[in-house]
């Protein structure tokens, strides 16, 4: 009988420490690409809610995770990143839908920085819940109608080629993020845990995620929001985020 109720115990034990494991495990995992860290987050519209947002219902501009916990349940919260490009008031510089809502114009303007080296591109989520990546002239192309979007530059992978200004490893290092997508319907952000060369992140995206098209987002500023590992990055204000809830926001 003793031993019954050991082996029993055992199994109990066994069952919890797995249970555990399944409830520790989110949409963010690391992965190791040329000796350096990426952290990948994965959207899967099948089973997750994708929210691009920049203010609060009082206009005031989020400007960080702190801000946005406080207006979110951050228990539905899979993980949030920083999006396109914006302002010194964090509102954004180029296109960015809400809820099938223009709130600010699509840019096709020149100029300096990382946003204007051509081609730069949007992430958008048309109304069927599907994830894509597209250059800004492909994008208008297209005269769609996104439920979600944002607009950021350059582009990382155009069907599967670097940006033609890229080096395969080239000399400028920085932590950057970005977000790629695939034939599968998937997307991933990406956040470097050290400084990388635009080529690299590109390559990345392309050789160890599979993706077709990629578009940076930043490289100052790139922060991420993982509620289960515990990891809220705080610094510089951003500006528009994106936030991936399971299974809604």
């Amino acid at each position: 009988m003793r031993a019954r109720h050991a082996v029993f115990s055992l199994l109990i034990a066994m069952l919890a420490a797995c249970a555990g494991e399944t409830a520790a495990a989110g949409p963010c995992a690391e992965r190791v690409f040329e000796d350096d860290r990426f952290t990948v987050c994965a959207f899967d519209p099948g089973t997750q809610a994708l929210r691009l947002v920049w203010r609060a219902i009082d206009g005031e501009a989020y400007r960080g995770f702190e801000a946005l916990s406080r207006a979110i349940d951050p228990a539905r919260v899979g993980f949030a990143m920083n999006a396109g490009m914006f302002d010194a008031n964090g509102a954004p510089i180029g296109l960015h839908v809400e809820y099938g809502s223009e709130l600010h114009a699509i840019s096709t303007t020149d100029g300096p920085g990382n946003f204007h080296l051509k081609p730069n591109g949007v992430f958008w989520v048309d109304d069927a819940g599907a994830p894509h990546v597209t250059a800004t002239d492909s994008y208008l192309a297209l005269n769609t109608s996104p439920e979600w979007a944002t607009q950021s530059g350059p582009m990382l992978l155009i069907d599967g080629a670097l940006h033609p200004a890229f080096d395969d490893d080239g000399a400028s290092r920085h932590v950057r993020n970005g977000v790629g997508a695939g034939d599968g319907g998937e997307a991933w952000f990406v956040i470097s845990e050290q400084p990388v060369s635009f080529g690299k992140f590109a390559r990345f995206f392309r050789d160890n995620l599979a993706a077709d098209n990629a578009l940076y987002l930043d490289g100052a500023v790139s922060a991420l929001w993982d509620p289960r590992a515990g990891r809220m990055d705080k610094g510089v204000p951003l500006g528009p985020l994106v936030v991936v809830c399971a299974p809604s926001c």
